[in-house]
């Protein structure tokens, strides 16, 4: 193939967004891993995983393109929470939410995930005949609703105003005291928690609304979804976007929320959460959890992806192009069956090796094992950040001359140059945007080795060197490893050219 002709295949691919909320490949193209198989099987409602493997992506194929079959096959209604990026709703409210206890975020997300099962399934008029012989269960509902002082709004509300009423509800329904002051000057009831000042007196009577009231507003809810033979699925995903990161604030709204989910016990009700593993062990570490465990006995395996997996999201990725696939000639019914049939295809575009042979691993190989971080996780969306800035080189490469030719589409040099354009944003958009409060012991690797020694580190990193160690760790920035019988540490492949690393072995 004459190099202008691969520069217009390769002009014309399309490998779809790193970001889940744009991507338009989402569906065509999609993967079904054991996660994916256990969510539709209603036998997980915490899923796990990190930055960039798929949690949004899993998220969108349910509330986008699967509520007709969930709800034909399954009787399952879905209703969804935050996505498509709202956070700045979120942060409109800074303030107010900077302010809530943890028990105040708990009420919050209770009140927040009521409202949706009213917006989005009892009052929507998509379900106005599978409710019709529901009608004394929805009127106790309403009833319920009224009395915890949820506003109803005859139009549907947005998630602005869902949050602003929300955080209004909360502030109405703390629990309300009955104080009596020394001396005959008769009583006073406030709310706790609104910043009243502490004074000696009697507290006579304590009255909380909540979580009684949200336990009297599920079960009436309960009672519909039985009368109706459904089952409603609330499903909250961009967790790891709505509050600043690594902040009080946050650890407090997500502790909460983990709270409230223990108060919708039906196996009518799920609450379904898409959250970071990273962020599940920042808010139960030090403080613990009550009760983890009922949580997590539901919570899925850590969102991972296998060589074959990435193998198959890069092929149908590339061939839903639909020039790619007619030049190639694709094998319909082999492309969805065959790892073999995709290898070939996928050698069809790519050169066999990065660098030239012998002793190279195979270019889908090295691509793995080069976009694995500390603990061996690759996600999608740093296989296809690299692959598309490779498309792009490789399209340059091609346009400087023109009248040369190719066997293969896209080459070595330029899956290397996708690496180091991936490395470089894995530094700026990761380490140093997520972890600021890490940063100015994960810039001490900058300029240095591929490898330490324990004694290397230990210098590096001075008196904390044991907690900085195993922060790095835990976050994947660098791996333990062996030199000579003696334990030392690596820095994976991911983030070397990003922390500009050179070849060597630093031993002191």
């Amino acid at each position: 193939m004459r190099n202008e002709d691969a520069a217009k295949l390769l002009s014309n691919l399309d490998l779809g967004s790193v970001v889940a909320e744009t991507d338009n490949l989402l569906e065509s193209a999609r993967v079904e891993t054991s996660v994916f198989d256990d969510l539709l099987a209603d036998r997980v409602d915490l899923i796990l995983g990190t930055k960039g493997s798929g949690k949004t992506a899993l998220y969108r194929i349910f509330v986008d393109f699967l509520p007709d079959l969930l709800l034909k096959s399954h009787r399952v209604v879905i209703a969804h929470g935050v996505r498509q990026r709202q956070d700045s709703v979120f942060l409109a409210y800074k303030k107010q939410f900077d302010r809530l206890s943890e028990d105040d975020f708990t009420d919050f997300w209770c009140v927040y995930l009521i409202s949706l099962a009213y917006e989005q399934f009892v009052r929507s008029k998509d379900y106005k005949d599978l409710l019709l012989d529901c009608s004394s269960e929805i009127a106790a509902f309403r009833r319920q609703y009224r009395e915890a002082s949820i506003p109803e709004f005859e139009r549907k509300k947005s998630l602005k105003e869902i949050i602003g009423w929300t955080l209004e509800a909360v502030k109405r329904l703390k629990p309300s005291v009955t104080w009596t002051p020394q001396g005959d000057v008769g009583q006073f009831e406030f709310s706790l928690g609104d910043g009243s000042p502490q004074q000696e007196g009697k507290i006579k009577t304590v009255s909380a609304v909540l979580p009684p009231k949200i336990t009297e507003l599920s079960t009436s809810l309960e009672d519909i979804l039985v009368k109706a033979g459904l089952s409603l699925w609330l499903m909250v995903d961009q967790l790891d976007e709505l509050f600043e990161r690594r902040s009080k604030t946050e650890q407090k709204a997500l502790r909460g929320l983990l709270k409230a989910v223990r108060l919708f016990k039906s196996e009518n009700i799920r609450v379904k959460i898409f959250l970071r593993d990273d962020i599940l062990e920042q808010i139960v570490a030090g403080r613990g959890f009550t009760a983890l465990s009922h949580i997590t006995a539901r919570s899925s395996d850590t969102l991972r992806w296998s060589e074959e997996q990435i193998l198959t999201l890069v092929v149908r990725r590339i061939f839903s192009n639909e020039p790619l696939s007619t030049w190639v000639q694709v094998d319909e019914r082999l492309y969805n069956t065959s790892i073999e049939y995709q290898k070939q295809l996928f050698y069809n575009i790519f050169t066999k090796t990065v660098y030239r042979p012998p002793n190279q691993s195979t270019t889908l190989r090295w691509i793995y094992n080069h976009t694995k971080d500390g603990r061996g996780v690759v996600t999608p969306r740093d296989v296809i950040h690299l692959l598309d800035r490779a498309r792009q080189k490789q399209i340059d490469i091609y346009r400087r001359d023109l009248q040369g030719e190719t066997d293969r589409l896209i080459h070595g040099v330029a899956v290397n140059y996708g690496l180091e354009e991936l490395s470089q944003q894995k530094r700026s958009t990761y380490l140093e945007a997520e972890f600021p409060d890490k940063w100015k012991e994960i810039r001490k690797l900058i300029g240095g080795g591929t490898e330490y020694s324990e004694k290397a580190l230990i210098r590096l990193f001075g008196k904390k060197h044991e907690q900085t160690i195993e922060d790095l760790i835990s976050l994947g920035i660098i791996e333990r490893a062996t030199k000579k019988s003696k334990r030392s540490y690596k820095i994976p492949f991911l983030y070397r050219r990003g922390l500009e690393c050179t070849q060597k072995f630093v031993s002191a």
